[in-house]
């Protein structure tokens, strides 16, 4: 059974890079009909925060990313990984190092200088067992390297890739505080786990052969690699905060839909033909990772945008409100009729591409202190539009209904009686109503918001032209 794993450090948030590794493991193993795994790598002590923790859980379950088994934590695991460190050092497949971080250092800058790479040097690989010259110093536990050969691994996205293992230097597995390091960890949790794909950026191809040498010296199956192509921003750089929403909730608070985030970013490097819309069950009935590229993927917010804005249009108009009442309440808008809500919903979701930017739109549906643009006040509310407001008012309190049926001959009249063109009418009417010459069509506004505001909206209007 096909078992894959996401395994984020809580030493930041979930951001759009870490969220697509999550998104392609899911999407592999939903596929497969297999398990997916959530491991949160704590063992940074420092680093590691609750607060990070809560934000990637949050944002796997906004995102639509449930996972099968976990979350797992590896500080509850580490006598394992020291007890595995040990059972390496008793086999003679590790070492203890005795060499100081000074040390270390001036090792460091020799190779340097010296045009080679910074490698440990080794110099404590081939102390006697029973050396007691060290005895009570502190050490650091090392893999032993093997000193020749290759390693190969065949990636499922880029084919075979060869390491020599004289490029590979003894990794420290077990620190000095007795701590573990992250090629160790890793290993033995994907192992004890059961993981059989390991998909993950390709920064991490250099770690691969390591994981794999250790993999062979604890006689554990290798899982098979697949490393994906990092995401970069328009300008070609890898993808950062400059880019972007640090935070994958982020998308969440400026108003993004979480299928739209899911679709874009199985798109950021995945292609199924030209098929740009999918639904999750879809995702997971076609994606595989042959289909993932070997190039880059840009990150492109206008693109996120317009597919976002197609989501706002096609999702049920009720689902759409339910998840719209958040950002209402955000601007102070309280418990508004629900199908009123609805309406509104119908009305303005053909023009705005976020949740936010409707609640923004939306905000003089709620308010009759609704904030006017004073460019449009001054070009539309005028002593010569006020006979305009004056008479549509008379007519409109005449009306017996307020559909467009209705409303339609009282504007054809008043363009006939000021020889105007319909907009010339309309525009003062809507600045009135909204504080703005963008709205929705201007007879279901006014079907919105109803007899008693229009004409309180009217009248307050009418009574501030001088």
């Amino acid at each position: 059974m096909v078992k894959t794993r996401f395994a984020p450090s809580p030493t930041g948030n979930l951001h759009i890079g870490g969220a697509r590794t999550a998104l392609f493991n899911y999407l592999y193993s939903k596929h497969h009909k297999g398990i997916f795994v959530l491991r949160i790598e704590d063992t940074d002590v420092e680093r590691s925060k609750q607060e990070y923790v809560e934000d990637i859980l949050g944002g796997l379950s906004w995102l639509g990313i449930n996972w099968d088994e976990g979350p797992y934590y590896q500080k509850d695991r580490v006598d394992l990984y020291r007890e595995h460190a040990f059972r390496l050092l008793g086999a003679g497949l590790a070492y203890k190092c005795y060499c100081s971080t000074e040390m270390l250092e001036e090792k460091r800058k020799k190779a340097l200088k010296e045009g080679g790479k910074p490698h440990y040097d080794r110099t404590c690989r081939d102390l006697p067992a029973d050396d007691v010259s060290n005895e009570g110093k502190p050490f650091v536990i090392r893999f032993k390297n093997p000193l020749s050969g290759e390693v190969s691994f065949d990636d499922l996205i880029r084919g075979t890739i060869t390491f020599r293992c004289e490029e590979l230097d003894d990794l420290i597995i077990l620190r000095s505080d007795n701590t573990p390091t992250y090629n160790f960890t890793v290993v033995i949790d994907d192992a004890l786990m059961g993981i059989t794909h390991i998909v993950r950026g390709d920064d991490h191809i250099n770690n691969t052969p390591r994981q794999i040498l250790i993999y062979e010296a604890l006689n554990y199956p290798a899982p098979r690699f697949a490393h994906v192509p990092l995401i970069h921003g328009k300008d070609k750089a890898r993808l950062s905060k400059r880019h972007g929403a640090t935070s994958l909730l982020e998308y969440r608070n400026e108003g993004f839909l979480p299928e739209a985030l899911m679709n874009y970013l199985a798109r950021l490097g995945w292609a199924h033909g030209d098929q740009e819309i999918f639904s999750q069950e879809e995702m997971i009935e076609k994606f595989d990772l042959p289909n993932v590229g070997k190039s880059p993927s840009v990150f492109d917010m206008d693109k996120l945008s317009w597919l976002n804005g197609h989501y706002m249009k096609t999702l049920p108009a009720q689902d759409i409100a339910e998840r719209f009442l958040p950002f209402l309440e955000h601007m102070g808008i309280s418990a508004p009729d629900r199908a009123q809500l609805v309406r509104i919903v119908m009305n303005q979701r053909e023009r705005a591409k976020t949740l936010k930017e409707m609640a923004q739109a939306s905000e003089y549906f709620f308010r009759d202190d609704f904030p006017v643009d004073e460019t449009a006040r001054t070009k539309f509310l005028t002593s010569a539009t006020k006979p305009i407001l004056v008479d549509f008012l008379e007519g409109f309190n005449a009306l017996s209904s307020l559909d467009e049926e209705a409303q339609k001959p009282l504007i054809e009249g008043l363009t006939q009686k000021y020889n105007a063109k319909p907009v010339n009418i309309i525009q003062p009417i809507r600045v009135a109503l909204c504080g703005k010459t963008v709205s929705p069509g201007i007879f279901e506004v006014i079907a919105i918001l109803g007899k008693e505001k229009v004409g309180k909206r009217l009248t307050k209007a009418i009574e501030s032209i001088q």
